[in-house]
This record gives structure tokens, C-alpha cells and sequence, in this order.
């Protein structure tokens, strides 16, 4: 299985298929694809979906993507890094980047990797074409401050295609369509930075369980107490953050709610029996080797 790794932070291009490279590869980078005209199938993880003028496709890191084309394809493709929504370094460009670091995560772990997105509203579909539209004007023309609008731009297309994750997660969510712990871990999920949300308490009372059994039901679905899974999709959201980003590890600690970097540190070599720095250093010469 071949790799490929973004040179740039930041690519944007307009390319028909046939310059798509034939065979599944894993990108290391998060991409979205709006489709101009054309009809085929992508591939992705083995998954197979149709897609057709206006279809809006969305691959994150790891995932393996390909195309099959059935009538001549032209699209545009925008591909990024968690890196590039770092660029800024005011207080309030720091929150900003914090708060799309968590539209990722999201994204990354909500979307179901064996269906597609599905921009389902008229009005998302016509703001992603526009928003497309401006982002290969500002790309191709580079006026000042393009790339502050162009973040801004990555910044709206997640937004919009998280709302439509969201929909999806509680449309399944709904009693009588979704077993219990599966909504329970969606909920853990969607609130991961809400710790009181997450006490279990609250938790008992969302899920009209008492406080004394819904720990012991949670162990007999999952194998882990909500505490234990509470921390190892934490550890997650860690992983992904020292790959996307260049947040120090004092920072990813103090955002995900850990008392100090020592004690992530702890936890992070507990789980996957090496430190977060050492992590970090292997995953960006695994990028480089791949990049070369």
C-alpha cells in the first residue's frame, strides 16, 4: 500500500481524474474534494461510494482513498494539515485554533468511515461551492492576507461539514435506532471537553440510569470503566493533536484537562509505552520518509 505526505501545509487545486493517481494510497492530511462534473466511485477503506456533480467527499488522516472514473471527472481538491490553522499567534487567533482543532477531532472520529458524508441541506451545498469558488480565487490570485482567508475558509467548510457528522451522530442517536452504549459513547465523545457533562451524575441522569448501576453497565458493554474510556479516547485526541498540530505538549495537556504535561506524560507512556515527545519525533520522520 503506497503513502503520501503534504509538502505544504496548505494545497489547493483544480485537476480532471485522470491526473489523480490510479491506485488506493494513505494521505496523511486531511481533504476536501467538491466534485464540478463527472460521475464514478471513490474507494475508501476498501468502502465503496458513488459520487456525481455537487458531491462533496471528505477523506481524514489514515484513510485510504482512491477513484474509479466512469464519465470524464473534474474537481477541486483542498488538502491541509492541522499546522496550517496554526499560522496565527494572538490570544484570540489561539482560541481560535483551538476550537477548529476540536472541529477536527471531531470530524475524525465521529464520521463513519463505511458511509459517506452527506451534505444533506441545499443551502450547505450551495455555501460549500461558493466557499470552493473563493478559496481557488484567493489560492490562485494570492492577494494580501490570503493566507489569514484562506484559514478562515478551512474553518467554514469544518464547520459546515461538522454539522452534517452531527445530524448523522444524532439521528442514529435516537431511542429505539441506536443501543444505548452506542449513544452513551457518542455522548462521551461529543462533550469530551465538558467535564461535568461527564461526571456520572450527569450521565445518569441523561440516560434515565441510577448513578450506582450505570458504571457496572457501561463495564459489561465496553470492557472498560467510563473513567477508563473517558482517558483512552482522551489519549486519542492527544495522538491526534501532536500529528496535526503544533501545540507544545503543555498546551495539548492543559486543553484536554490533564493537571500538568507530567501527568499526560505518565499516562501517554502507560498506554502506548513511549513519551508524547518521543511520539512526536517518530511520526515526523515517518512524515518525512513518506514525503521524500
Amino acid at each position: 500500500m503506497g503513502e503520501r505526505n503534504l509538502h505544504m501545509p496548505f494545497e489547493l487545486f483544480e485537476a480532471d481524474m485522470s491526473e489523480w493517481e490510479s491506485r488506493p494510497l494513505v494521505y496523511y492530511f486531511f481533504e476536501i474534494i467538491h466534485i464540478w462534473e463527472g460521475e464514478g466511485t471513490r474507494v475508501v477503506n476498501q468502502n465503496r461510494f458513488p459520487y456525481k456533480p455537487g458531491s462533496v467527499i471528505l477523506f481524514t488522516p489514515r484513510d485510504c482513498r482512491g477513484f474509479e472514473v466512469t464519465k470524464p471527472t473534474r474537481f477541486t481538491s483542498v488538502r491541509f494539515s492541522g499546522n496550517f490553522l496554526e499560522k496565527q499567534h494572538s490570544s484570540e487567533e489561539r482560541r481560535r485554533i483551538c476550537e477548529w482543532l476540536k472541529q477536527l477531532e471531531y470530524v475524525f472520529f465521529q464520521h463513519n468511515r463505511h458511509e459517506p458524508v452527506l451534505i444533506k441541506h441545499t443551502d450547505d451545498c450551495k455555501m460549500i461551492t461558493a466557499l470552493i469558488r473563493n478559496m481557488v480565487q484567493e489560492y490562485q490570485h494570492r492577494p494580501p492576507y490570503y493566507e489569514a482567508n484562506l484559514q478562515l475558509y478551512v474553518a467554514l467548510l469544518l464547520n459546515i461539514i461538522a454539522r452534517n457528522v452531527s445530524e448523522e451522530v444524532e439521528m442514529a442517536g435516537t431511542e429505539g435506532t441506536e443501543p444505548l452504549i452506542g449513544r452513551m459513547i457518542a455522548h462521551i465523545r461529543q462533550h469530551i471537553y465538558y467535564p461535568d457533562q461527564l461526571k456520572l451524575e450527569a450521565l445518569a441522569a441523561k440516560f434515565n440510569l441510577s448513578v450506582n448501576y450505570i458504571g457496572e453497565f457501561f463495564k459489561k458493554q465496553t470492557g472498560e470503566s467510563i473513567q477508563q474510556f473517558i482517558i483512552s479516547y482522551k489519549l486519542k485526541l492527544v495522538q491526534l493533536r501532536i500529528e496535526n498540530s503544533g501545540l507544545t505538549i503543555g498546551e495539548i495537556a492543559d486543553e484536554l484537562g490533564f493537571t500538568d504535561e507530567s501527568h499526560l506524560s505518565r499516562l501517554f507512556r502507560k498506554y502506548y509505552g513511549i513519551s508524547p515527545a518521543m511520539y512526536r519525533r517518530n511520526k515526523l520522520a515517518e512524515k518525512a520518509g513518506t514525503a521524500m
